[in-house]
Order: C-alpha cells, then structure tokens, then sequence
C-alpha cells in the first residue's frame, strides 16, 4: 500500500486534508480485491479514526 502526499486547502470553515491510498493485491482477480479492500475499509482502526473527518480515496492498482 501507498499513500500519496495529502492534499491540503482553505475551506470557508478552516482547513481540509484528503488522503489517496493506492492498494496494490498482486494475485488476486480484481473483484475479489476490490470487495476485500471496502471491507477492510469499513473495519480498519485507522479508517474508523477518520471518517467523516478525511476524504480518503482508495485506489486499487
């Protein structure tokens, strides 16, 4: 997994930060990666820190 450089902007309440973790599953179909990465989203310590906090994009590659 990598995270590339997180965005950083005025918005008319303060700051905002959004973050792009581009996940990489070699030798898994697709699919099968893609539905692993939104369920892992859904129960990850990390994620569940920031949601509704940071936009976060997650990007299989």
């Amino acid at each position: 997994m990598r995270q590339k450089v997180p965005k950083q902007g005025a918005i008319a309440s303060g700051f905002s930060i959004e973050v792009e973790l581009q996940i990489s599953l070699p030798g898994l179909p697709r699919e099968q990666a893609q539905a692993l990465v939104e369920q892992a989203h859904i129960v990850c310590p990390y994620s569940n820190a920031t949601r509704n906090n940071i936009d976060v994009t997650l990007t299989l590659i």
